[in-house]
């Protein structure tokens, strides 16, 4: 009897253990490895995103074909720059952007422009206008850092101490202001030489820039074209003997940028001026303008689309032999209104175009 309770214990008992459910898998893993498994090896996370790499830039190796800057004391950078300039001529335009600084930051051209078309402007356009010279230096030095060209211009106001746009066009006399010791010159000069200072900043930085003081001065409505061809090429010729002779100013490339008719007469000289160009707001190629320019200046050296509203067609420009060295689009509506986004997109993709990201190292990389 007791034999036969024995067994059906066990026959019980084996058949609990049977029907019982198997323990729930999780994908937790153990808080230690059984004895006898490998141990576990936690998943490896996500990687975080990829930042874009830096771009590599090849160092760039002058011609030494090609013209040099007239002064023969010019920095390094500055002449590497002016020679690639005359290596590409006639073959690409380089894009150009002005920026403002109202519009919630100074980027505002630059950031539209990358949004749209994927590129940023090879060359960054910039104002001395109502004395920004601390701002302005700032964004110079950032730019030519990060691998892009310098443009400055200057709005400048009405000697001696005149400040902004509306102060540009106000007249003086200037064949007083060109008249040693008096004090509408004593005071020309003292201002001259205050932005003179603002440029040592950057050479002492090592930026070149594509300097072009006086533009549109052919048009008469500034104050340093308002008197007359002699009185102009006077001025132009009296402020780079100042920057250059006296204030050692080595990183410019001498720009004269006439207004859209180039009117003759009022070319300073060869001996002063590196680059030629001028201002229009009109549509097309502008042929007729690249023509004129070419009759003062010859086409050994680059011409350029000094400002505009609407990019000019590369395409045709090319094609009717507008070769345009760069264009340099004015900012805010001229750039968003002027210009569909659709034109942004082919210019700054057109064969012909060099942007920010297709500039060479115009200095060897730091160590």
């Amino acid at each position: 009897m007791k034999k036969q309770l024995s067994a059906c214990l066990l026959l019980a008992s084996l058949l609990l253990t049977a029907c019982s459910p198997a323990p729930r898998q999780t994908d937790a893993p153990p808080s230690e490895p059984p004895v006898g498994t490998r141990p576990w090896n936690p998943p490896t996370p996500s990687p975080s995103p990829t930042p874009e790499p830096p771009i590599v830039r090849e160092e760039y190796k002058l011609d030494e074909t090609l013209h040099t800057l007239r002064n023969p004391n010019a920095t390094a950078e500055a002449q590497a720059v002016y020679n690639f300039l005359q290596s590409v001529y006639k073959k690409k335009t380089l894009t150009g952007q002005q920026e403002s600084t109202w519009m919630g930051s100074p980027d505002f051209e630059m950031n539209y422009l990358k949004e749209l078309t994927g590129e940023l402007p090879a060359i960054r356009g910039l104002d001395y206008i109502n004395s920004d010279y601390e701002g302005v230096n700032e964004r110079a030095i950032e730019w030519w850092g990060k691998g892009g060209l310098v443009s400055i211009c200057w709005h400048w106001g009405r000697p001696p101490d005149g400040v902004g746009y509306d102060s540009s066009k106000v007249k003086i006399d200037v064949a007083e202001a060109l008249t040693e010791g008096t004090d509408l010159n004593i005071g020309m000069m003292a201002y001259m030489d205050r932005t003179a200072e603002a440029l040592k900043v950057l050479q002492d930085a090592g930026v070149p820039v594509l300097w072009r003081p006086f533009h549109e001065f052919d048009g008469g409505w500034f104050w340093w074209g308002a008197d007359g061809k002699e009185n102009f090429i006077a001025l132009w010729q009296l402020m780079y003997d100042r920057y250059v002779n006296y204030h050692g100013l080595n990183n410019l490339i001498w720009v004269l940028g006439y207004a859209d008719n180039v009117k003759s007469g009022w070319y300073p000289g060869d001996e002063f001026v590196d680059i030629a160009g001028a201002d229009t707001y009109s549509n097309g190629t502008r042929l007729s303008t690249y023509k004129k320019l070419v009759n003062v200046f010859g086409e050994e050296r680059p011409i350029v689309f000094h400002e505009c509203g609407r990019i000019p067609d590369l395409n045709k420009a090319h094609g009717e032999g507008a070769l345009w060295s760069w264009f340099l689009t004015w900012h805010t509506e001229y750039l968003t209104d002027y210009n569909t986004e659709e034109h942004l997109v082919a210019m700054y993709g057109s064969e012909f175009a060099l942007n920010f990201d297709d500039l060479p190292a115009f200095s060897p990389p730091a160590a």
